[in-house]
């Protein structure tokens, strides 16, 4: 017995077949497996010498079985059977490392030994390791077919059944997927079973009575160790609670209690020491395995390294090739029959055997291509359908048509293509390859039918959005009594028109009625949709249209021409009037009126706003009794309602407030032209003067000397008059015209003297009597160049109109309300 690090081993059996009870005792002792009871299982492994049985066992339970020095050459490192308690594993596992069959030690005779270790192994475990190469799977001799036919013979005939696991370890897996390699193994473990004689009592009995089958797959252990550690690691998580149900060794039966497998285990070998039934396979039938099988593989390489067969698929990996399956077919048949020419004489069950395996072989390889092949037809039948489509829609015709003729005329190509591909040594069927291209075509065929439907309900759309925005966003800003008529009519006609078209349109398409309906039916929403977004739209900027109505109406006349507001205009009857205006188009477009409901909107607001203040209601709060003190209008359903009530007095009162300046600066401009009209004296200040003034008026008329001065001195005035603008300066009022007449009196007759001055200094070439009037008119073009003087006039107008604004401001603002 030996121990490394928390491993104990012990030689079971020797290589003469001798069975080790003390050692045993000593190791069951070490390991304390009498305590288990039922909570232990049982290991082994079997397979060919040399092929890493204990490596894997080492790496894969953490013993320590002697493994083979590849430096000293390939050779029998195992004896006998060995077993060993497995590291850190729940429950507590046994493993027993057999030694390897066909092996060069033993000799090609005395193979009794295996077959003895190996129902020992079947007999005595709970889970058996298969190890065996990736590149003998399908081989009678690696794969220990002929081993295990036999084994399994004489156990069931020993041995009731107990389900033990059998797990194949697959080493240094190539590139073939293991979805690929297990079930050719499971398929040749139901065989052997299959041909195996069975006693009586197990005539009927299926493999799972006996066996479960589990495969893995290893990388190799020289060329790829850290993937090798990494999946026996995930490997040996599935002997943690192996007898737990579900798990590796969870079928087991008939267990024995751990303090017996001592003696269990030797008289499980007694009898099949004593057992005579494990011979040799007839050699014939031996012989004509190997030879056969090498035969086979050779045919196999031959056809891998075929030129022939390597141009050809070369060429069907970028695209379909004229005559593949004659081609390959030919290419086929020469292997086969060079197979069938070297195989004559061997044993005629074993080449027949060894032939089928190599037709699907050698069928497995080619498949690729096959595979290829159809996917290049697809995809080019694919793609020439689609053009040929395109073209016939876009030649006009309806598109049912053009699709039923496409379909069938490229489906009958690509069975053509099909045909042409064909292998006789197979029967391949074609038809997923043809559902999917008929899949591709249906779904191609659905898309263009949606974009072509969407295309036409979007040009439709795009016509109806046209016709109808501009229009009623008209008439709803001219808002009179026909608005809602007018878009209804606008609405009716245009819907028809649109559904009419498009009706037209889906003729080609072959649309189930109920679809068509709803097309043509969701074509008249989207048109009622486009007038009521638009009246939202103009429900949103009502404020702004109320008061470019009432701008329009107040501040032009009849005649479209800017009002002049000279005093004689009625401004009360011109503000009514503008707002009736602007209530009527807030009237009509508070509701959507698309159905034939009536309603009393436009009343209610007249009532409500106009009525009340002719009253002299004002600032009226939402009581009980107030018509606008709603949510919703009465006749009118919510869906439809695009300004409330309650918003509709808000709006009014919002709008009374924003237009009261026009009114205000009417009013006064009105008051200023009043002023500027009456700068005369009264009537009675003219009498006066007249009656007062006779006696100098008299005085004048005696002396003509007098009226000459008077005459100088009006001309001079006017002078003044014109160069002071006295009228302009007194249109704000007299103060102000006061205070800046006195600012700019003494300046502008400064400049009138100086003027004078330089007209005397000419030659005396001009008349010396010039026409005072003349001279007058000349300062009448001058320009008076005072900047101080014009600053402190300017700043003094500027305040002069502040004061006097002020009262005035606020009598028109009593005036506005009163109206």
């Amino acid at each position: 017995m030996e121990t490394d690090e928390g491993c104990c081993s012990t030689h079971l059996i020797d290589g003469d077949g001798e069975f080790n009870i003390s050692g045993v005792e000593n190791f069951m002792k070490a390991v304390k497996l009498g305590e288990c009871g039922l909570n232990y299982a049982v290991a082994s492994i079997m397979g060919p010498q040399s092929s890493g049985k204990s490596t894997l066992l080492n790496n894969l339970f953490r013993t320590n079985f002697r493994e083979m020095d590849a430096f000293k050459g390939r050779s029998q490192t195992t004896k006998g059977i060995w077993m060993a308690k497995c590291v850190g594993i729940d429950p507590c596992t046994l493993v027993m490392d057999l030694e390897g069959t066909d092996g060069r030690e033993r000799g090609e005779d005395d193979t009794a030994f295996e077959k003895q270790s190996a129902l020992f192994a079947l007999a005595v475990s709970d889970i058996v390791l298969i190890n065996m190469w990736c590149h003998d799977i399908g081989r009678e001799q690696a794969a220990n077919k002929p081993l295990l036919k036999t084994v399994f013979q004489v156990m069931m005939r020993l041995f009731s059944p107990r389900k033990t696991t059998l797990l194949f370890v697959i080493r240094d897996k190539t590139r073939t997927p293991l979805e690929n390699l297990e079930p050719v193994l499971r398929e040749d473990i139901q065989k052997i079973w299959d041909s195996v004689p069975k006693p009586q009592a197990h005539k009927e009995t299926p493999l799972s009575e006996f066996f479960n089958v589990e495969v893995v797959a290893l990388s190799s252990y020289e060329e790829k160790e850290e993937q090798f550690r990494e999946q026996v690691a995930s490997l040996r998580q599935r002997f943690f609670h192996s007898i737990a149900p579900g798990g590796l060794a969870g079928d087991r039966r008939a267990v024995v209690p751990a303090s017996g497998f001592s003696f269990s285990a030797q008289h499980i070998w007694k009898v099949i020491k004593e057992n005579k039934d494990l011979d040799l396979p007839a050699h014939k039938v031996m012989v004509a395995t190997v030879r056969c099988e090498e035969i086979a593989n050779e045919k196999l390489s031959h056809l891998t390294a075929n030129e022939d067969w390597r141009h050809l698929e070369e060429a069907v990996q970028s695209g379909p090739v004229p005559g593949f399956g004659k081609k390959l077919s030919s290419i086929l048949d020469a292997c086969l029959s060079e197979y069938d020419m070297e195989a004559i004489y061997f044993e005629e069950g074993v080449r027949t055997v060894k032939r089928q395996q190599l037709e699907s072989k050698v069928l497995h390889l080619v498949h690729p291509a096959y595979q290829s092949m159809l996917g290049h037809l697809r995809s080019r039948t694919l793609d020439s359908f689609k053009e040929a489509f395109d073209k016939a829609i876009n030649k006009g015709e309806g598109f049912a048509v053009a699709a039923r003729c496409c379909v069938q005329s490229y489906m009958s190509i690509f069975d053509e293509g099909c045909a042409d591909a064909a292998i006789e040594q197979a029967n391949w069927d074609p038809s997923k390859a043809r559902d999917k291209l008929q899949r591709d075509i249906d779904a191609h065929i659905a898309s263009v039918r949606t974009a072509k439907l969407s295309e036409l309900n979007a040009l439709y759309e795009g016509q109806l959005n046209t016709a109808l925005a501009e229009p009623v966003e008209a008439l709803l800003d001219a808002a009179g009594d026909d608005t809602w008529p007018s878009i209804k009519k606008l609405l009716k006609s245009e819907t028809e028109k649109a559904v009419s078209g498009l009706s037209s349109a889906l003729s080609g398409f072959e649309i189930d009625q109920p679809t068509r309906d709803k097309m043509l039916a969701s074509l008249a929403d989207y048109a009622r949709n486009v007038v009521e977004m638009k009246a939202k739209e103009e429900a949103g900027r009502i404020l702004i249209h109320m008061k470019e109505r009432f701008s329009t109406l107040f501040s032009h006349d009849s005649e479209s021409m800017p009002r002049v507001w000279t005093g004689k205009e009625d401004i009360r009857s011109i503000t009514k009037t503008a707002r009736s205006a602007s209530l009527k188009l807030l009237s009509v477009i508070a509701v959507i009126r698309l159905d034939n409901n009536n309603d009393d909107v436009e009343k209610t607001l007249a009532v409500a706003l106009l009525d009340s203040a002719k009253s002299g209601i004002t600032n009226r709060s939402i009581t009980a009794s107030d018509p606008l003190a709603s949510s919703s209008w009465e006749k009118v359903p919510v869906t439809k309602t695009l300004i409330t009530p309650v918003q509709c007095k808000s709006l009014w009162r919002q709008f009374r407030t924003e237009t009261e300046y026009t009114v205000t600066q009417a009013i006064a401009a009105q008051e200023a032209n009043r002023r500027n009209n009456n700068w005369l004296p009264p009537p009675w200040a003219i009498l006066a003067i007249l009656i007062l003034g006779f006696n100098e008026f008299m005085t004048l008329l005696r002396n003509p000397f007098y009226v000459g001065i008077i005459f100088v001195a009006s001309l001079v005035c006017k002078a003044l008059w014109v160069q002071l603008d006295v009228s302009g300066e007194f249109r704000n009022g007299a103060l102000p015209g006061f205070l800046s007449l006195s600012t700019k009196l003494f300046p502008t007759i400064m400049n009138l003297l100086k003027r004078l001055a330089e007209e005397g200094q000419k030659p005396s070439a001009s008349d010396p009597r010039m026409n005072p009037e003349l001279e007058l008119s000349s300062f009448k073009n001058g320009k008076h160049s005072d900047s101080k003087s014009d600053a402190s006039s300017n700043i003094t107008s500027s305040k002069s109109r502040a004061e006097h604004s002020g009262p005035l401001k606020q009598e028109q603002h009593e005036a506005i309300k009163s109206e």
